[in-house]
């Protein structure tokens, strides 16, 4: 009987890889999750770093570089549902072998892992505006947030400006605008301050500790 696949989860939000998780548990005969605590150390080797992209800094190439250089990651796979043609060929360039769609079901991103498990370069058509899989969870949804609504709020509790936002998620400004309306009409705030104050109270203040714990660190 064939060994499951190992994967290690790395996002800076707990409950966006916990619905991974849950999700990729499904099928633990064929992939198991070796690391999702980064509070406990990894000596071994696994097959697969999935990197969550959930509000991380996809226009900043040093965290996905720190991953695929790193020697207890045999191949690093992008879990997505930003595809614009620049961040996949620049994946591809670091050294990604997959780059993978939050639109995929359970039983399909398995496979894809599989696949680049296997030796292959997996690259998931452009999911549109379908949903994300069944199953992921992000800060805010309780609230009502929608996943690409709960992003932006998690960029703006960063710091971030609309334009760096935009530019993040490769959105048009007007966008953006159009997007944080919304969200502050849902978590009922009437400014930036105020949402970003309720951001830090809701779970969208990211911990690096697991991009920390790839680069050698605690």
């Amino acid at each position: 009987m064939t060994s499951p696949i190992t994967v290690a989860l790395v996002d800076d939000y707990d409950v966006v890889l916990i619905g991974v998780a849950n999700i990729i548990d499904r099928y633990r005969d064929r992939v198991l999750i070796a690391e999702i605590d980064t509070n406990k150390p990894l000596h071994d080797t696994v097959d697969i770093v999935l990197y969550d992209s959930f509000a991380q800094p996809e226009s900043d190439r040093d965290e996905i570089s720190v991953l695929v250089a790193n020697p207890h990651a045999r191949q690093v796979v992008v879990y997505t549902w930003t595809f614009h043609p620049d961040l996949i060929e620049s994946a591809k360039k670091h050294g990604v072998r997959g780059y993978l769609s939050k639109a995929l079901p359970a039983r399909d991103l398995v496979t894809a892992l599989e696949r680049v498990h296997g030796g292959e370069l997996v690259v998931s058509e452009a999911p549109g505006r379908v949903r994300p899989n069944h199953g992921l969870d992000w800060p805010g949804r309780g609230e009502g947030l929608s996943d690409r609504e709960s992003e932006i709020l998690a960029l703006i509790t960063q710091g971030l400006g609309n334009a760096e936002v935009a530019a993040r998620t490769y959105l048009s400004p007007n966008t953006i605008k159009s997007y944080i309306r919304t969200i502050y009409r849902k978590i009922e705030v009437d400014s930036r301050t105020q949402a970003v104050l309720w951001g830090v109270d809701h779970g969208f203040s990211p911990d690096h500790r697991r991009i920390d714990h790839w680069r050698g660190g605690p």
